[in-house]
Protein backbone atom coordinates (compact mmCIF):
# COMPACT_ATOMS: atom_id res chain seq x y z
CA UNK A 1 0.00 0.00 0.00
CA UNK A 2 1.34 3.37 -1.03
CA UNK A 3 2.08 5.91 1.61
CA UNK A 4 0.26 8.92 1.48
CA UNK A 5 0.32 12.15 2.95
CA UNK A 6 -3.05 14.15 4.42
CA UNK A 7 -3.39 18.13 5.12
CA UNK A 8 -6.33 18.21 7.36
CA UNK A 9 -8.60 21.32 7.17
CA UNK A 10 -10.18 22.38 10.21
CA UNK A 11 -8.72 22.51 13.50
CA UNK A 12 -11.73 21.90 15.67
CA UNK A 13 -12.66 19.16 18.13
CA UNK A 14 -13.29 16.51 15.06
CA UNK A 15 -10.15 17.56 13.72
CA UNK A 16 -8.23 16.41 16.64
CA UNK A 17 -9.54 13.40 17.17
CA UNK A 18 -8.96 12.01 13.82
CA UNK A 19 -5.28 13.74 13.79
CA UNK A 20 -3.50 11.65 16.52
CA UNK A 21 -5.22 8.72 14.52
CA UNK A 22 -3.45 9.53 11.20
CA UNK A 23 -0.48 10.63 12.22
CA UNK A 24 -0.32 7.05 14.03
CA UNK A 25 -1.56 5.25 10.72
CA UNK A 26 1.38 2.66 9.26
CA UNK A 27 0.22 4.21 5.74
CA UNK A 28 0.45 8.04 5.94
CA UNK A 29 3.43 9.38 5.41
CA UNK A 30 2.91 12.65 6.32
CA UNK A 31 0.10 15.12 8.55
CA UNK A 32 -0.20 18.52 7.34
CA UNK A 33 -2.78 21.50 8.96
CA UNK A 34 -4.70 24.04 7.80
CA UNK A 35 -7.12 26.90 9.64
CA UNK A 36 -8.17 30.70 9.07
CA UNK A 37 -7.61 31.01 12.49
CA UNK A 38 -3.85 31.66 12.67
CA UNK A 39 -3.79 31.42 16.80
CA UNK A 40 -6.20 28.37 16.73
CA UNK A 41 -3.74 26.85 13.93
CA UNK A 42 -0.74 27.69 16.23
CA UNK A 43 -2.11 25.84 19.01
CA UNK A 44 -3.45 22.69 17.55
CA UNK A 45 -0.47 22.28 15.76
CA UNK A 46 2.11 22.59 18.61
CA UNK A 47 -0.51 20.21 20.64
CA UNK A 48 0.10 17.37 17.82
CA UNK A 49 3.62 18.32 16.56
CA UNK A 50 3.03 19.19 13.31
CA UNK A 51 5.56 21.42 11.76
CA UNK A 52 3.28 21.96 8.17
CA UNK A 53 0.50 24.53 8.44
CA UNK A 54 -1.14 26.63 6.15
CA UNK A 55 -3.32 29.32 6.23
CA UNK A 56 -6.26 28.18 4.72
CA UNK A 57 -7.89 25.71 1.95
CA UNK A 58 -6.03 27.75 -0.90
CA UNK A 59 -2.61 27.31 0.51
CA UNK A 60 -3.77 23.50 1.09
CA UNK A 61 -4.47 22.61 -2.18
CA UNK A 62 -1.36 24.29 -3.84
CA UNK A 63 0.85 21.76 -1.12
CA UNK A 64 2.19 18.17 -2.10
CA UNK A 65 -0.63 16.16 0.37
CA UNK A 66 -2.32 13.68 -1.53
CA UNK A 67 -5.66 13.84 0.29
CA UNK A 68 -7.66 16.48 2.46
CA UNK A 69 -9.95 15.62 5.37
CA UNK A 70 -12.65 18.09 6.38
CA UNK A 71 -13.49 19.41 9.79
CA UNK A 72 -15.21 22.61 8.96
CA UNK A 73 -18.53 24.12 9.38
CA UNK A 74 -20.89 21.68 7.77
CA UNK A 75 -22.41 24.47 5.17
CA UNK A 76 -18.97 24.80 3.72
CA UNK A 77 -18.19 20.98 2.91
CA UNK A 78 -19.34 21.23 -0.59
CA UNK A 79 -17.63 23.57 -2.02
CA UNK A 80 -14.45 22.96 -0.03
CA UNK A 81 -14.34 19.29 -1.06
CA UNK A 82 -15.68 20.33 -4.71
CA UNK A 83 -12.12 22.69 -4.66
CA UNK A 84 -10.23 19.54 -3.36
CA UNK A 85 -11.47 17.20 -5.41
CA UNK A 86 -10.37 19.83 -8.80
CA UNK A 87 -6.98 20.51 -7.08
CA UNK A 88 -6.44 16.75 -7.63
CA UNK A 89 -6.87 15.79 -4.14
CA UNK A 90 -8.30 12.83 -2.55
CA UNK A 91 -11.54 14.04 -0.22
CA UNK A 92 -12.14 12.68 3.68
CA UNK A 93 -15.17 15.03 4.06
CA UNK A 94 -17.16 15.63 8.00
CA UNK A 95 -21.15 14.91 7.37
CA UNK A 96 -23.22 16.11 5.54
CA UNK A 97 -21.79 15.45 1.89
CA UNK A 98 -23.69 19.02 0.90
CA UNK A 99 -27.06 20.54 1.36
CA UNK A 100 -28.26 21.02 -2.61
CA UNK A 101 -28.20 18.97 -5.08
CA UNK A 102 -26.74 20.34 -7.61
CA UNK A 103 -23.57 20.25 -4.81
CA UNK A 104 -24.15 16.29 -4.53
CA UNK A 105 -23.79 16.27 -8.19
CA UNK A 106 -20.77 18.38 -8.71
CA UNK A 107 -19.16 16.22 -6.07
CA UNK A 108 -20.20 13.01 -8.12
CA UNK A 109 -19.45 14.27 -11.55
CA UNK A 110 -15.53 15.46 -9.93
CA UNK A 111 -14.99 11.93 -8.85
CA UNK A 112 -16.13 10.61 -11.94
CA UNK A 113 -14.14 13.26 -13.79
CA UNK A 114 -10.94 12.45 -11.70
CA UNK A 115 -10.89 8.57 -10.27
CA UNK A 116 -9.80 10.42 -7.06
CA UNK A 117 -11.10 8.67 -3.76
CA UNK A 118 -14.08 10.12 -1.67
CA UNK A 119 -15.30 9.52 1.68
CA UNK A 120 -17.97 10.59 4.15
CA UNK A 121 -17.13 10.54 7.60
CA UNK A 122 -20.29 9.31 8.90
CA UNK A 123 -20.19 7.73 12.45
CA UNK A 124 -23.40 5.56 12.29
CA UNK A 125 -22.28 3.31 9.85
CA UNK A 126 -19.53 1.85 12.00
CA UNK A 127 -22.40 2.19 14.98
CA UNK A 128 -22.27 -1.34 17.06
CA UNK A 129 -26.10 -1.84 16.12
CA UNK A 130 -25.78 -0.72 12.35
CA UNK A 131 -22.80 -3.67 12.33
CA UNK A 132 -25.01 -5.90 14.33
CA UNK A 133 -27.78 -5.47 11.97
CA UNK A 134 -26.04 -4.80 8.49
CA UNK A 135 -24.41 -8.43 9.42
CA UNK A 136 -27.98 -10.03 9.88
CA UNK A 137 -29.41 -9.09 7.24
CA UNK A 138 -26.87 -10.28 4.79
CA UNK A 139 -27.29 -13.58 6.36
CA UNK A 140 -31.00 -13.64 5.78
CA UNK A 141 -32.07 -13.37 9.59
CA UNK A 142 -34.26 -10.11 9.04
CA UNK A 143 -36.19 -11.70 5.51
CA UNK A 144 -37.47 -9.02 3.55
CA UNK A 145 -37.22 -5.85 4.94
CA UNK A 146 -40.17 -3.97 6.36
CA UNK A 147 -39.96 -0.90 8.53
CA UNK A 148 -36.78 1.09 9.64
CA UNK A 149 -36.83 3.61 12.36
CA UNK A 150 -33.49 6.14 13.14
CA UNK A 151 -33.43 8.93 14.74
CA UNK A 152 -30.71 11.72 15.81
CA UNK A 153 -32.04 13.16 18.91
CA UNK A 154 -29.70 16.04 19.68
CA UNK A 155 -30.90 19.21 21.88
CA UNK A 156 -29.00 22.78 21.07
CA UNK A 157 -28.12 22.93 24.50
CA UNK A 158 -25.96 19.67 24.53
CA UNK A 159 -22.47 21.36 23.15
CA UNK A 160 -24.22 22.81 20.01
CA UNK A 161 -23.93 26.20 21.39
CA UNK A 162 -20.96 26.09 22.25
CA UNK A 163 -19.99 24.45 18.96
CA UNK A 164 -21.32 26.34 16.82
CA UNK A 165 -20.07 29.91 18.82
CA UNK A 166 -16.70 27.81 18.73
CA UNK A 167 -16.56 27.47 15.11
CA UNK A 168 -19.27 30.52 13.51
CA UNK A 169 -18.18 33.49 15.56
CA UNK A 170 -20.29 36.67 15.89
CA UNK A 171 -22.53 35.19 13.24
CA UNK A 172 -22.87 31.93 14.61
CA UNK A 173 -26.87 32.46 15.02
CA UNK A 174 -27.06 32.23 11.47
CA UNK A 175 -24.79 29.12 10.99
CA UNK A 176 -26.74 27.38 13.87
CA UNK A 177 -30.19 27.19 12.07
CA UNK A 178 -29.35 24.84 9.83
CA UNK A 179 -32.26 23.45 8.80
CA UNK A 180 -32.06 19.73 10.73
CA UNK A 181 -32.88 17.47 7.29
CA UNK A 182 -29.75 19.23 6.16
CA UNK A 183 -27.75 16.78 8.35
CA UNK A 184 -29.32 13.96 8.25
CA UNK A 185 -26.72 11.28 7.53
CA UNK A 186 -26.83 10.19 11.09
CA UNK A 187 -30.02 8.04 11.16
CA UNK A 188 -30.60 7.90 7.15
CA UNK A 189 -27.11 5.66 7.29
CA UNK A 190 -28.46 3.47 9.55
CA UNK A 191 -31.20 1.73 8.25
CA UNK A 192 -29.63 2.21 4.05
CA UNK A 193 -26.16 0.75 4.77
CA UNK A 194 -28.19 -2.08 6.09
CA UNK A 195 -30.36 -2.62 3.28
CA UNK A 196 -28.46 -1.53 0.52
CA UNK A 197 -31.61 -0.23 -0.69
CA UNK A 198 -32.05 3.81 -1.32
CA UNK A 199 -35.21 5.87 -0.37
CA UNK A 200 -37.05 6.97 -3.60
CA UNK A 201 -39.87 8.93 -2.13
CA UNK A 202 -40.12 11.54 1.06
CA UNK A 203 -43.34 13.23 3.10
CA UNK A 204 -41.76 15.36 5.94
CA UNK A 205 -43.13 17.77 8.77
CA UNK A 206 -41.26 20.37 10.54
CA UNK A 207 -41.81 21.49 14.07
CA UNK A 208 -41.71 25.99 13.99
CA UNK A 209 -39.30 26.41 16.48
CA UNK A 210 -40.62 28.77 19.67
CA UNK A 211 -37.26 29.05 22.33
CA UNK A 212 -36.11 32.36 22.99
CA UNK A 213 -32.89 32.40 21.28
CA UNK A 214 -35.08 32.52 17.53
CA UNK A 215 -32.03 30.48 16.00
CA UNK A 216 -35.00 28.91 13.64
CA UNK A 217 -36.81 31.44 12.39
CA UNK A 218 -37.81 33.01 8.72
CA UNK A 219 -34.65 35.67 8.56
CA UNK A 220 -32.62 34.86 11.46
CA UNK A 221 -30.42 32.08 9.96
CA UNK A 222 -29.02 31.86 6.27
CA UNK A 223 -31.56 29.25 5.03
CA UNK A 224 -34.60 31.07 6.15
CA UNK A 225 -35.82 27.92 8.10
CA UNK A 226 -37.83 27.96 10.64
CA UNK A 227 -37.95 24.48 11.75
CA UNK A 228 -35.59 22.74 14.75
CA UNK A 229 -37.43 19.70 14.61
CA UNK A 230 -38.43 17.65 11.40
CA UNK A 231 -39.67 14.31 10.77
CA UNK A 232 -39.79 12.42 7.35
CA UNK A 233 -41.42 9.21 6.21
CA UNK A 234 -39.79 7.41 3.03
CA UNK A 235 -40.69 4.74 0.58
CA UNK A 236 -37.61 2.60 -0.08
CA UNK A 237 -36.47 0.99 -3.63
CA UNK A 238 -37.18 -2.61 -2.03
CA UNK A 239 -40.47 -1.56 -1.32
CA UNK A 240 -40.19 -0.89 2.27
CA UNK A 241 -40.52 2.13 4.44
CA UNK A 242 -38.87 4.41 7.34
CA UNK A 243 -39.03 7.06 9.33
CA UNK A 244 -35.90 9.38 10.51
CA UNK A 245 -36.33 11.70 12.68
CA UNK A 246 -33.58 15.07 13.30
CA UNK A 247 -34.51 16.74 16.10
CA UNK A 248 -32.60 19.87 17.35
CA UNK A 249 -35.40 20.79 20.55
CA UNK A 250 -35.82 17.67 22.68
CA UNK A 251 -35.74 17.06 26.17
CA UNK A 252 -33.50 13.73 25.58
CA UNK A 253 -30.24 12.43 27.25
CA UNK A 254 -29.80 9.84 26.78
CA UNK A 255 -26.49 7.74 26.71
CA UNK A 256 -26.97 7.29 22.73
CA UNK A 257 -28.86 10.51 21.40
CA UNK A 258 -28.35 8.66 17.80
CA UNK A 259 -29.84 5.10 17.48
CA UNK A 260 -32.17 2.89 15.25
CA UNK A 261 -35.00 -0.44 15.02
CA UNK A 262 -35.75 -2.63 11.89
CA UNK A 263 -38.50 -4.68 11.48
CA UNK A 264 -38.43 -8.13 8.48
CA UNK A 265 -40.38 -10.72 7.65
CA UNK A 266 -38.10 -12.82 10.12
CA UNK A 267 -36.82 -11.10 12.21
CA UNK A 268 -36.53 -7.46 13.79
CA UNK A 269 -33.88 -5.81 15.66
CA UNK A 270 -35.16 -2.61 18.88
CA UNK A 271 -33.43 -0.06 20.07
CA UNK A 272 -34.09 2.48 22.51
CA UNK A 273 -32.02 4.19 25.13
CA UNK A 274 -29.78 1.65 26.44
CA UNK A 275 -31.63 -1.47 25.69
CA UNK A 276 -30.92 -3.57 22.67
CA UNK A 277 -33.26 -6.37 21.16
CA UNK A 278 -33.75 -9.11 18.51
CA UNK A 279 -36.45 -11.02 17.87
CA UNK A 280 -37.87 -13.74 15.63
CA UNK A 281 -41.48 -15.19 14.40
CA UNK A 282 -40.20 -17.67 17.39
CA UNK A 283 -42.41 -16.72 20.12
CA UNK A 284 -39.96 -16.28 22.67
CA UNK A 285 -37.37 -15.77 20.49
CA UNK A 286 -36.95 -12.07 22.76
CA UNK A 287 -33.37 -11.76 22.85
CA UNK A 288 -31.17 -9.14 24.79
CA UNK A 289 -28.06 -8.51 22.40
CA UNK A 290 -27.05 -5.24 24.32
CA UNK A 291 -23.43 -6.78 26.12
CA UNK A 292 -22.61 -7.16 22.03
CA UNK A 293 -23.13 -3.70 21.46
CA UNK A 294 -21.75 -1.76 24.58
CA UNK A 295 -18.66 -0.33 24.39
CA UNK A 296 -16.34 -2.35 26.34
CA UNK A 297 -14.39 0.08 28.14
CA UNK A 298 -13.54 4.47 27.81
CA UNK A 299 -9.77 4.83 26.66
CA UNK A 300 -8.19 6.42 29.48
CA UNK A 301 -7.36 9.68 28.04
CA UNK A 302 -8.18 13.31 29.38
CA UNK A 303 -10.90 14.76 27.63
CA UNK A 304 -10.46 18.12 25.40
CA UNK A 305 -11.65 20.91 27.40
CA UNK A 306 -12.54 22.91 24.23
CA UNK A 307 -15.22 19.87 23.56
CA UNK A 308 -18.35 20.59 26.12
CA UNK A 309 -19.20 18.31 28.93
CA UNK A 310 -22.25 16.98 27.65
CA UNK A 311 -20.72 16.09 24.22
CA UNK A 312 -17.18 14.20 25.86
CA UNK A 313 -18.17 10.75 26.51
CA UNK A 314 -19.29 10.50 22.28
CA UNK A 315 -15.54 11.47 22.03
CA UNK A 316 -13.82 9.06 24.07
CA UNK A 317 -16.21 5.87 23.91
CA UNK A 318 -13.94 2.61 22.63
CA UNK A 319 -14.88 -0.46 20.86
CA UNK A 320 -17.52 -3.23 21.24
CA UNK A 321 -17.29 -6.97 20.87
CA UNK A 322 -19.28 -7.02 17.63
CA UNK A 323 -16.41 -4.68 16.32
CA UNK A 324 -13.68 -6.12 13.84
CA UNK A 325 -10.47 -5.17 16.13
CA UNK A 326 -8.70 -7.65 14.34
CA UNK A 327 -8.19 -5.52 10.79
CA UNK A 328 -7.34 -1.85 12.30
CA UNK A 329 -3.58 -1.32 12.41
CA UNK A 330 -1.70 -2.54 15.46
CA UNK A 331 -0.49 1.25 16.13
CA UNK A 332 -4.42 2.15 17.01
CA UNK A 333 -4.33 -0.37 20.00
CA UNK A 334 -5.05 1.59 23.00
CA UNK A 335 -5.69 5.03 21.02
CA UNK A 336 -8.33 7.57 20.89
CA UNK A 337 -10.85 6.50 19.56
CA UNK A 338 -15.50 7.62 19.73
CA UNK A 339 -18.39 7.82 18.53
CA UNK A 340 -18.97 4.65 19.71
CA UNK A 341 -15.79 3.00 18.32
CA UNK A 342 -16.18 4.55 14.62
CA UNK A 343 -13.25 7.37 14.26
CA UNK A 344 -10.24 4.31 14.26
CA UNK A 345 -12.57 2.52 11.16
CA UNK A 346 -13.33 5.60 9.73
CA UNK A 347 -9.50 6.99 9.67
CA UNK A 348 -8.16 3.39 8.79
CA UNK A 349 -10.77 2.78 5.53
CA UNK A 350 -9.86 6.44 4.38
CA UNK A 351 -6.38 5.82 4.42
CA UNK A 352 -6.40 2.37 2.98
CA UNK A 353 -8.93 3.04 0.31
CA UNK A 354 -6.33 6.09 -1.42
CA UNK A 355 -3.26 4.27 -1.16
CA UNK A 356 -4.75 0.81 -2.49
CA UNK A 357 -7.05 2.92 -4.68
CA UNK A 358 -10.57 1.76 -4.18
CA UNK A 359 -13.88 2.76 -3.01
CA UNK A 360 -14.41 3.03 0.86
CA UNK A 361 -17.90 1.83 2.29
CA UNK A 362 -18.65 5.34 2.67
CA UNK A 363 -18.26 5.90 -1.31
CA UNK A 364 -19.22 9.83 -2.73
CA UNK A 365 -22.67 7.19 -4.52
CA UNK A 366 -23.45 5.92 -0.68
CA UNK A 367 -22.94 9.35 0.09
CA UNK A 368 -25.28 10.68 -1.64
CA UNK A 369 -27.66 8.36 -1.21
CA UNK A 370 -27.48 8.83 2.64
CA UNK A 371 -27.49 12.86 2.39
CA UNK A 372 -29.86 13.45 -0.60
CA UNK A 373 -33.33 11.94 1.20
CA UNK A 374 -32.53 15.01 3.89
CA UNK A 375 -32.45 17.63 1.45
CA UNK A 376 -35.55 16.37 -0.63
CA UNK A 377 -37.35 15.73 2.64
CA UNK A 378 -36.75 19.93 3.95
CA UNK A 379 -38.25 20.92 0.86
CA UNK A 380 -41.29 18.43 1.58
CA UNK A 381 -41.61 20.24 4.96
CA UNK A 382 -41.72 23.41 3.30
CA UNK A 383 -44.41 22.40 1.21
CA UNK A 384 -46.61 21.36 4.52
CA UNK A 385 -45.33 17.61 3.96
CA UNK A 386 -46.04 16.92 0.16
CA UNK A 387 -45.11 13.71 -1.26
CA UNK A 388 -41.67 14.10 -3.23
CA UNK A 389 -39.45 12.20 -5.26
CA UNK A 390 -35.78 11.35 -4.28
CA UNK A 391 -33.20 11.91 -7.18
CA UNK A 392 -31.03 8.49 -7.51
CA UNK A 393 -27.31 8.89 -8.37
CA UNK A 394 -26.46 5.80 -9.33
CA UNK A 395 -23.68 3.61 -8.56
CA UNK A 396 -19.88 3.65 -9.12
CA UNK A 397 -18.56 3.69 -12.39
CA UNK A 398 -16.67 0.90 -13.49
CA UNK A 399 -13.51 0.45 -12.79
CA UNK A 400 -13.55 0.58 -9.45
CA UNK A 401 -13.08 -1.90 -6.76
CA UNK A 402 -14.60 -2.04 -2.83
CA UNK A 403 -11.83 -2.22 -0.30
Amino acid sequence: MKKIKIGVLGAGMFAKSFIPLFKAHPGVEKVALADIDPERLRQVADTFRITETYAGLEELCRSDVDAIAIFTQRHLHAPQTIAALRAGKHVYCAVPMAHSLEDVEAILEEVRRSGLVYMSGETSYYYPSTIYCRDRFAKGDFGDFVYGEAQYLHDLSHGFYEAFQHSGGSDWKKVAGFPPMYYPTHSVSMILSVTGARATQVSCLGYRDRHEDGIYREGANLWNNPFSNETAMVRTSDGGMARFNEFRRVGWSGKNCVYMSMFGTQGSFEEHADSQVWSSLTHGSLQDVSELLHSNDYVNQEADPDIPVSLRQDFVSSLSPIHDADRLPREFLGMPNGHFGSHQFLADDFVKAVGQHKLPPIHAWNAAAYCAPGIIAHESALRGGEMLAIPDFGGPTAGWSKL
